[in-house]
């Protein structure tokens, strides 16, 4: 492992606006470093992307930057993130996301010289390699196809290069159906190990050619997915919180191999990652209720560096097209965030304290991300000798910290969930210690139909 020790180890300072490593964008944006920025995300109305209907592609696209950054320099922002998501044709056609990538670059100069707004450009590719059935992880047009669209926006001008990156993912869909968390701790600390540092391997020399950041990748395909099941009823929320867990282990990689943030917004494992590495991460909560529902509303706003919102489609609300609507709802949410900070540290911490407490205790998702549990999961993982034991640490202290919350009567957890906690904790002291002996079990066990072994750099 290559963290060792904690860069923020008291939770009081696991806070908003601020991060020992704080990010410095060309615009002079300091990410990190007191001020807390809103981070828009937004995506296509319903409608069919070919090569016919890229004129009116990027109309929405024209239209979403200009409104957006004209109510953010209404508001007053000190700045913002823009965040690129492409949709699958975009990322397989890399000219035509490079072209939507130029318009809100070209959007962004605009108001610059309008306002003086400043802003910053991150993409975020799709991963289309599970479009492959198995996956093919290091090979093939969806490889080549995401490394020329992340090449050719690094070389117009986003500075900041992210992924929600899906190796593993393969097989942790049917992990998390079955409650399986021994094949969940293979696909994220083993196979989503070795595919996140092949990958950020690569992004890092893109990123390193251009003069640009890697900022992070997202265990999105993993915990939010477990997350939105929980929701659902279909998993335990127990269940679903040890899994986030785990993810840190898997987003932690990026920045072994130089990302150095703001975190991916959709990341909820990124409170964990910033006691690790002190690097500034996104966040997301009560704002992305426009793409998926979560228990951690205000609570995820606890540590943020950059306050997101999902992605948010181009249609018309009574107040004007929804991306701008949501940008006003970020702006806001950051300038009280921002005026706290502004009247000292004990003003801020009580904000803090008061956004943790507003959802710590009603669900086990919320408790495993606050700044406290956040620490004590980032102690486990930094002192473990590799991966594969981080992972079985971290969802130790995971099922440690749950128990011991509802034991003493500081969680709700549903009657029926209870019984959970003994499932994993026999399921952990199952497993072998010998990572080898693990990996050669869990291959055993695999569905040799869903993945190729020879795209992680195992051997069948």
């Amino acid at each position: 492992m290559y963290y060792q020790s904690l860069a923020i180890s008291d939770p009081l300072e696991l806070t908003f606006g601020l991060a020992p490593k704080p990010v410095t964008t060309k615009s002079g944006m300091v990410i990190g470093g007191g001020t807390v920025y809103p981070e828009l995300n937004f995506t296509l109305p319903p409608m069919t992307i070919d090569a016919g209907t890229m004129p009116e592609v990027r109309r929405n696209y024209e239209q979403i930057i200009e409104g957006a950054l004209r109510r953010a320099a209404d508001l007053e922002a000190p700045g913002v993130v823009i965040e690129f998501e492409t949709l699958p044709p975009m990322t397989e056609h890399p000219q035509w996301g490079l072209d939507i990538a130029k318009i809100l670059l070209a959007g962004m100069a605009k108001e610059k010289d309008r306002s003086g707004l400043k802003s910053v450009l991150r993409m975020t590719p799709n991963d289309n390699r599970e479009f492959e059935r198995p996956p093919l992880m290091r090979r093939g047009r969806y490889w080549d196809a995401m490394l020329e669209l992340f090449e050719g926006s690094a070389s117009v001008g986003a500075e900041l290069l992210s992924i929600e990156s899906v190796g593993g993912k393969e097989l942790h869909d049917e992990a998390l159906v079955n409650g399986d968390l021994a094949a969940s701790i293979f696909s994220l600390c083993i196979l989503g190990e070795r595919d996140m540092r092949f990958l950020w391997t690569h992004l890092q020399k893109i990123a390193d050619k251009h003069g640009v950041k890697c900022a992070g990748d997202t265990a999105c395909g993993f915990g939010n997915t477990a997350m939105v099941l929980a929701e659902q009823k279909m998993i335990p929320r127990v269940f679903a919180a040890v899994v986030r867990a785990v993810t840190a282990v898997r987003s932690l990689v990026a920045y072994e191999c130089g990302a150095v943030g703001p975190g991916k917004d959709c990341g909820y494992e990124n409170p964990i990652l910033k006691a690790i590495t002190g690097f500034p991460m996104a966040m997301e909560g009560k704002t992305s209720a426009c793409a998926h529902l979560s228990p951690m509303g205000n609570l995820a706003a606890a540590c943020c560096d950059t306050w997101s919102n999902e992605s948010v489609q181009n249609i018309k609300l009574l107040g004007g097209m929804a991306p701008t609507c949501y940008m006003e709802q970020l702006a806001y949410d950051c300038r009280l965030m921002n005026t706290a900070r502004s009247h000292g540290k004990a003003s801020a911490q009580q904000l803090q304290s008061w956004l943790v407490e507003s959802d710590v205790a009603t669900d086990p998702q919320a408790f495993i991300i606050s700044p406290t549990s956040s620490v004590e999961l980032a102690k486990a993982i930094v002192a473990s000798d590799s991966h594969y034991h981080a992972g079985v640490a971290v969802a130790r202290k995971a099922v440690e910290l749950l128990r011991g919350a509802h034991d003493n009567g500081k969680l709700r957890i549903a009657p029926n969930e209870v019984i959970w906690f003994d499932t994993l904790q026999d399921t952990l002291d199952d497993l072998p210690e010998s990572e080898s002996e693990f990996i050669g079990h869990q291959l055993v066990l695999a569905d040799k139909s869903k993945f190729l072994p020879a795209e992680y750099g195992l051997k069948a």
